[in-house]
């Protein structure tokens, strides 16, 4: 049997990149998917390229910044499916800037998702569990920036990484006594579309080209390569299946050994 067969899950930004791989790995394990995002027609296609994998699923237009748009988004998903099982909680925004650059917009518009709207997010699905009396898992995407990576996009984003490993160990000695299990993912360089906007950016103010970017990036990582989103949605399958039931309050990278922490 699919490790995930007939869990709810939810994932946010799950229009593209990571968040879209994580949708169609939890899919091809049998979950039943509500695909939230931003951009509802960016959540639909991701819902569309699951129907080889399963014909339950939901696409849910959704601003992770807005504790009332995310208090819908989760009533929406279980009014649908009546209940929620999982949560990836990935929706996620930056962008490339010298700490003197940023200002005060920067900081806001990064922490209103990657922070406050991780934890509001955290906080509504949990109590969606709590109430189910079922458990469930709760995963976090963090970051290697969260850890002090030196090749963060910038300090906020640096800054909301880390609170989001902070705020993971913490609910997760708090929701233990549920059967909630809280976890984050912490990614290292990873080839999205997102990405490779930051490094359109990175590579003009070296003078260099976008392809020689990557490959000193590739060359820095252990391994040798970068991230694929697959890499990433495969950490996450496995810390929402049941191989993981006693995996909790943890952070781990999934970098190519680029980070030691």
């Amino acid at each position: 049997m699919p490790s995930l067969q007939d869990k709810v899950a939810l994932v946010t930004g799950a229009g593209a990149g990571i968040g879209n791989a994580i949708a169609l790995g939890m899919a091809a394990e049998g979950a039943i998917l509500v695909a939230a995002d931003i951009d509802r027609a960016a959540a639909e296609k991701t819902v569309e390229a699951m129907a080889t994998h399963t014909n339950r699923a939901l696409a849910i237009e959704a601003d992770c910044g807005d504790v009332a748009s995310i208090n819908a988004m989760v009533e929406k998903a279980v009014a649908e499916f009546g209940r929620l099982d999982i949560i990836v909680n990935n929706a996620g925004v930056t962008r490339y800037a010298y700490v003197m650059d940023l200002t005060e917009a920067d900081w806001d518009r990064i922490h209103r998702v990657n922070a406050k709207g991780v934890f509001f997010c955290l906080q509504r699905a949990a109590k969606q569990m709590i109430d189910q009396g079922t458990g469930g898992r709760i995963i976090n995407m963090a970051s290697i920036s969260g850890r002090g990576y030196r090749g963060a996009s910038n300090v906020a984003y640096a800054a909301s990484k880390g609170a989001v490993i902070g705020m993971t160990m913490l609910t997760a000695h708090q929701l233990g006594p549920h059967n909630i299990n809280v976890n984050a993912i912490c990614p290292g360089v990873t080839r999205t579309e997102l990405g490779q906007r930051n490094a359109v950016g990175r590579a003009a103010a070296r003078g260099i080209t976008v392809e020689e970017l990557q490959a000193e990036q590739d060359f820095g990582i252990p391994i040798r390569r970068a991230n694929t989103p697959e890499d990433i949605a495969a950490m996450a399958v496995f810390l929402a299946g049941p191989g993981a039931r006693n995996i909790t309050g943890q952070a781990y990278n999934v970098d190519g050994g680029l980070v030691n922490s």
